[in-house]
């Protein structure tokens, strides 16, 4: 979901550029409002978290790849600005640092991942787990769905940006300038590999470590309840399926590594070009 440079023109990552900036002045506002002192090391460890798991590359059909994010799980535990925050640091990051991501294109990562995904995640979150008790298995399945659907609708946004380029920007001779795949290509191509495989991932990852932080850590989501102590003595069993969890993400995380090419709208100039016989001008 990665959009790098060359791939939407000024008029796509201009405009999301332009929406970002005072965005992020926003957040920044309501973070420094809002945020209690024992919650800052929540919000570096979700950039950090977000960072790492955007790196568990997994391959799908046709020879790419993708990955989770972690914007829901982050959303859930301290609320959806400062997650915006700590997502969008990671993914200027990995923009300047690591070249994943493009430097014109970080308002519009930004935008999709950061914004799109942990709000509509939060806002399912809420809504699901409505009224749910510290150990009711309906809260681990809220966190799930809305990790599950927030992938997907900014995936969604993606496609849309990828799609929208033929149309917007081409040559006299119709050939695109930038991305070059229009939204009856683009939006299936995103869409079934999140919907059958990396939303079911966000989906995993998000209700494992909410369900196991409603037994040891009810605080870090809200909940004040006197069965704290009923929930701690569950600890050990709970323990034993965050670390099962967390295992299955260890042996998937170089799984990338066999995939035959990069994920879908993220390919090079020479991957293009073996993809279409040309590459677009603005690449």
């Amino acid at each position: 979901m990665h959009i790098p440079d060359g791939y939407l023109g000024p008029q796509t990552y201009g405009t999301m550029y332009a929406v970002m900036v005072p965005f992020w002045a926003v957040a920044a506002r309501k973070v420094r409002e809002t945020l209690k002192a024992r919650q800052v090391p929540m919000l570096a460890l979700g950039a950090v978290f977000s960072f790492v798991i955007m790196m568990f590359n997994v391959p799908a059909p046709g020879g790419s790849t993708g990955h989770a994010v972690g914007g829901a799980l982050i959303a859930i535990v301290i609320g959806p600005w400062a997650a915006s925050l700590a997502i969008s640091a990671a993914l200027v990051v990995q923009a300047l640092l690591f070249g994943d991501g493009g430097i014109t294109a970080i308002g519009a990562n930004c935008f999709n991942m950061a914004v799109i995904m942990p709000f509509s995640a939060y806002a399912l979150y809420k809504l699901a787990a409505a009224a749910a008790s510290v150990s009711h298995t309906r809260r681990v399945a809220a966190a799930g769905i809305a990790g599950y659907i927030s992938l997907n609708i900014a995936a969604f946004f993606t496609a849309v940006e990828f799609g929208i380029q033929p149309a917007i920007a081409h040559s006299a001779s119709n050939v695109p300038l930038y991305a070059p795949y229009p939204l009856r290509i683009a939006v299936p191509a995103m869409m079934i590999e999140h919907l059958l495989v990396f939303g079911i991932i966000e989906a995993v990852v998000t209700g494992l470590v909410v369900g196991w932080l409603a037994k040891n850590e009810p605080s870090l989501l809200g909940i004040k309840t006197a069965a704290e102590k009923a929930a701690a003595a569950a600890a050990p069993r709970s323990s034993r399926r965050l670390w099962a969890g967390l295992g299955a993400l260890i042996l998937l995380s170089p799984v990338g590594l066999i995939a035959s090419g990069t994920a879908w709208g993220e390919w090079a100039a020479d991957e293009i070009h073996s993809k279409l016989g040309f590459v677009p001008s603005g690449f």
